[in-house]
């Protein structure tokens, strides 16, 4: 079985518990859902260019990197049958394995691996118009290496992201995020509003990549 690539790169990580560090990134194509303010919808359109790559071929590319930590994303990667010959492939030759999820797929089966992947997992706030996609039985698979990631949009986003964080105290159980739809909505305005709601072990995440290069720019 192949794995449908839409593009394989090496740069920093932008965001999540990694940003700042080197990283090899795997975009697969295809996502499931919709959201508004997506900035990969070309890696999800019917007819994508991508590469036919096996699990092995994508190890082999990662190894010659020579960075350790991989970044599966896409598009969705849960999506991909057989991510977990892939993700054993990589951990087995000592790579620390980050999967960007939107949210709505199960991860139970991959949490149990061992070496296990970390997890990024969004939740779709309701600007992105997909928030009733999303599945919070996810959480009580997370660890202190996983995150949740708040996209937010505007102020009533933000609203609900500190609904949700609370509903499912998610500060105890893993990372937890806010991060702006780039050109949205004011960062000043989010941190503002992370102290006036007292969000503490929240933290602010900046996508760091948008701000290094041009926010339309690929491959980074």
């Amino acid at each position: 079985m192949s794995f449908a690539v839409a593009e394989k790169f090496v740069s920093i990580n932008g965001e999540s518990i990694r940003a700042g560090e080197p990283a090899v990134f795997i975009r697969f194509t295809g996502c499931n859902l919709a959201c508004s303010y997506c900035d990969t919808k070309w890696a999800n359109a019917p007819g994508c260019p991508a590469e036919q790559l096996t699990a092995q071929e994508i190890a082999d590319y990662v190894q010659s990197t020579g960075i350790t930590n991989v970044t599966l994303t896409g598009g969705e990667p849960l999506l991909q049958k057989d991510l977990p010959e892939l993700i054993a492939l990589l951990t087995g030759s000592g790579h620390r394995v980050e999967l960007e999820t939107n949210g709505s797929q199960p991860i139970a089966q991959l949490s149990g691996l061992d070496p296990r992947p970390v997890f990024t997992l969004d939740y779709k706030l309701p600007s992105s118009g997909m928030e009733s996609a999303m599945l919070t039985g996810n959480y009580k698979y997370l660890s202190g290496e996983d995150a949740v990631k708040f996209v937010s949009g505007s102020i009533d986003d933000l609203e609900r992201a500190a609904q949700i964080i609370e509903k499912y105290s998610l500060t105890e159980k893993c990372r937890v995020y806010l991060s702006p739809v780039f050109g949205a909505i004011d960062p000043a305005d989010m941190v503002s509003f992370m102290i006036e709601r007292k969000l503490n072990g929240v933290r602010l995440q900046l996508q760091l990549h948008k701000f290094i290069w041009d926010p339309e720019k690929r491959g980074v």
